[in-house]
């Protein structure tokens, strides 16, 4: 769950908010069970970095990702997985500080009351928010590719309690039947928008015309507006239970007239700040590790340990990324080729560094000199630059910032091997600009330890 990202739910975060205390409860009542806990030094810090432990394998588990995890089976499954990494860290933990135990089986004790309460309590929340009285209820105008790919959405969804009730044609060739059978109902056309709306008690009405010139009904939006129905854009709706920027008819006045977009010059100030502190830090911490990879690709295979290739940064500005050699030196004759999934050309050694990330780890070098920074989308060739901007509107518009070691496309997508993976990580590039903040990189450094610790994306 992106915690501090303006993409979470209200239902997510309660989800996460009730769940805190109720872990932390529970954790207080196992110590209860064996003993006075009032007694216990420090026993307010030791039981909240319980419960922070046991939110961050529950995170790490996708509990929080209710798209992910929304049948009973799963949630037992996932949350048996979870509780038992917690209690494997919280053991590891009090054996190296013995201080930060509670008392004698009270984790272990916490762990079986988890076990029961949390699916419990889940099972009961999904009950209560899936009544159709605490349903919004939607109504799109429109009935092309952009409005059924706005109902696509909502219907995979489960952070948002949208149920859409139908369309409204703006024209009289309206076809609401699309390739994924939603085959919603048509109830009427654009003009009837304010009717429709009191006689279907709609709460919410998505305007999903990509031609609105001449085809807009202006005075029955209002009407439908002040009588306290809420009027949005299908972009703005896309984007708010997405995460990504609706580039389909996208228009330069959007960008110019839409919120954010504008990180101040504090914001990237500390932002910088940190890129020096965090790869100083990251240099230090992980030289060890970068001897050991280093080594093991020189035996591996012939050739240097370093890979340098021209990339395109902030304002096109060329630099050169450094990277570990992860596929053979005679990889790349002639023209650039996107790598693919079992790439022959990736060694055995570069096959684990990409797969545990360890390859990047020069890039470090590169958010020192300032090529770079922790977070953004990630830089690309000139060669794929050059193509992909002539074929993908606004592609351009991603190097409005310095490319990033890790990014929101690359915590929320998978690699990118063509035109349309390069389409679709525009999207959340995209939204991570228009987004930027020191609190939504955070939560991006947080989602890519988790993938790389369950070891996704990599090719």
């Amino acid at each position: 769950m992106q915690v501090f990202n303006r993409h979470v739910s209200a239902k997510g975060l309660t989800v996460f908010s009730l769940e805190t205390v109720l872990i932390a409860a529970t954790i207080l009542i196992a110590a209860r069970v064996h003993g006075p806990i009032d007694t216990v030094p420090g026993a307010f810090w030791k039981i909240a970095f319980a419960t922070a432990v046991c939110e961050l394998c529950f995170y790490y588990n996708d509990l929080y990702d209710l798209t992910i995890v929304h049948s009973k089976a799963e949630l037992l499954v996932r949350v048996m997985r979870a509780a038992g990494t917690a209690a494997l860290v919280l053991a590891s933990v009090t054996v190296l500080v013995p201080a930060i135990n509670i008392g004698h089986g009270v984790f272990l004790t916490s762990v079986g009351l988890l076990l029961v309460v949390v699916p419990t309590w889940r099972i009961a929340f999904d009950g209560v928010t899936q009544d159709p009285h605490l349903e919004e209820r939607v109504l799109i105008v429109g009935t092309g590719p952009v409005a059924q790919m706005v109902a696509r959405q909502i219907k995979a969804q489960h952070d948002f309690t949208y149920r859409v009730v139908g369309y409204l044609a703006d024209d009289d060739n309206a076809d609401t039947e699309d390739d994924d059978g939603l085959d919603l109902p048509l109830l009427g056309s654009a003009v009837d928008v304010a009717r429709l709306t009191g006689l279907h008690q709609i709460n919410r009405v998505i305007v999903a015309i990509s031609d609105r010139r001449g085809h807009l009904p202006i005075q029955e939006l209002l009407r439908a507006k002040l009588s306290g129905v809420r009027i949005e854009d299908a972009a703005t709706t896309f984007e708010r239970i997405t995460g990504k920027i609706l580039t389909d008819g996208l228009t330069p006045s959007w960008f110019i007239f839409s919120d954010g977009f504008s990180a101040s010059r504090g914001t990237r100030l500390i932002k910088r700040m940190l890129d020096l502190v965090l790869a100083a830090v990251g240099l230090v911490a992980a030289a060890p590790i970068m001897l050991l990879t280093a080594l093991a690709i020189r035996l591996d295979s012939p050739g240097p340990v370093f890979y340098r290739q021209e990339r395109v940064g902030e304002n096109d500005r060329l630099f050169t990324l450094c990277k570990f050699r992860s596929m053979r030196s005679d990889a790349e004759k002639g023209t650039p080729i996107w790598a693919k999934s079992n790439d022959s050309r990736v060694t055995r050694v570069g096959r684990f560094i990409r797969l545990t990330r360890l390859d990047e780890l020069p890039q470090l070098l590169n958010v020192l000199r300032g090529d770079m920074s922790f977070v953004g989308p990630r830089p690309e060739r000139p060669y794929f630059v050059q193509q992909l901007t002539a074929q993908i509107p606004f592609y351009a518009e991603r190097h409005a910032v310095k490319p990033g070691v890790t990014g929101w496309a690359q915590v929320r997508y998978r690699y990118g091997s063509s035109v349309e993976d390069a389409m679709e990580k525009l999207r959340y590039d995209l939204y991570y600009i228009k987004h930027m903040s020191i609190a939504f990189d955070l939560t991006i450094v947080i989602d890519t330890v988790k993938v790389i610790v369950c070891a996704k994306g990599a090719q």
